[in-house]
């Protein structure tokens, strides 16, 4: 298995993110926070930075972790939300990046779904952008999103085909699905998994405690030929976390886990998941 992770949860810092990834012998990392700033952000020059040092250590860039698609779908100018699009193809050629994580827009709950033609004319859109550039577009199943169940990342999945399934069972749990049926209607379409649980109540907690069926899925996804995971530890409350979630939707960390510091928990998100492995 190849091992990336979210290493900006052990370090805003990029050096300490190299350093955690090192100590833990994970290969690279899904890159969303440089040094304090967000990806989709960061200049070339930076870009040249980061990877050089990357490179030095041995360790790849796996999957821009963009905010892409993370805007509302009727309030938000999508014009300069497309441009900001394309700088981060631009960033992943820089960064040497197989993969972009996206989303399917945030849509009101009562109405999802009567978004479905418009979401995905604007997921179209990105898909035509994108073509030639050899990165692979991946969706996130997210809470308040369009794509925030199964049957309508389904849908997603059906109609672009070239955009692949990036599957977080603790998103699915903090929507009120039960993992093991989405990974039915998913599984064919999924390019990597995202290890991250959730108790019932929606808090996060190590990979295995929760209800999200994560050993299941991962000896499945194993068992088909699935060779990538991303860990996600969200085990503390670590630099960015609030900027990840929608206004008034921040997600909880779970009790029954504790951890001096945020490299600490990181540590032992990786070492959870070894275990299951």
């Amino acid at each position: 298995m190849k091992i990336y992770a979210f290493a900006d949860e052990a370090s805003p810092c990029m050096d300490e993110q190299i350093k955690a990834m090192r100590q833990n012998g994970l290969d690279g990392l899904e890159i969303r926070n440089v040094d304090g700033v967000n990806i989709a952000e960061i200049s070339d020059q930076k870009a040249r930075e980061v990877r050089k040092k990357l490179d030095d250590a041995g360790l790849k860039v796996w999957t821009i972790g963009s905010p892409i698609g993370k805007i509302d779908l009727e309030k938000d100018d999508f014009a300069l939300h497309t441009e900001k699009f394309k700088r981060t193809l631009e960033l992943a050629a820089l960064l040497g990046a197989e993969n972009i994580r996206l989303f399917s827009f945030f849509t009101p709950e009562e109405n999802r779904a009567a978004a479905k033609a418009k979401v995905l004319e604007r997921l179209a859109l990105f898909c035509r952008i994108a073509e030639g550039s050899g990165v692979t577009l991946c969706h996130e199943n997210e809470k308040g999103i369009y794509g925030d169940i199964p049957e309508r990342c389904l849908e997603i999945h059906q109609a672009l085909p070239e955009i692949k399934a990036i599957f977080d069972p603790a998103n699915y749990v903090q929507c009120g699905v039960d993992t093991l049926h989405a990974w039915g209607l998913i599984r064919p379409y999924v390019k990597y998994l995202h290890i991250k649980d959730a108790l019932k109540d929606g808090s996060v907690v190590p990979a295995g405690r929760g209800i999200g069926n994560v050993p299941l899925i991962l000896n499945d996804f194993k068992r088909n030929g699935g060779r990538c995971v991303t860990v996600e530890p969200h085990l503390m409350v670590f630099e960015g976390l609030q900027a990840l979630e929608k206004e008034g939707g921040a997600g909880v960390i779970g009790e029954v886990c504790r951890y001096p510091s945020n490299m600490a928990a990181f540590t032992a998100a990786v070492s959870v998941l070894r275990g299951l492995l």
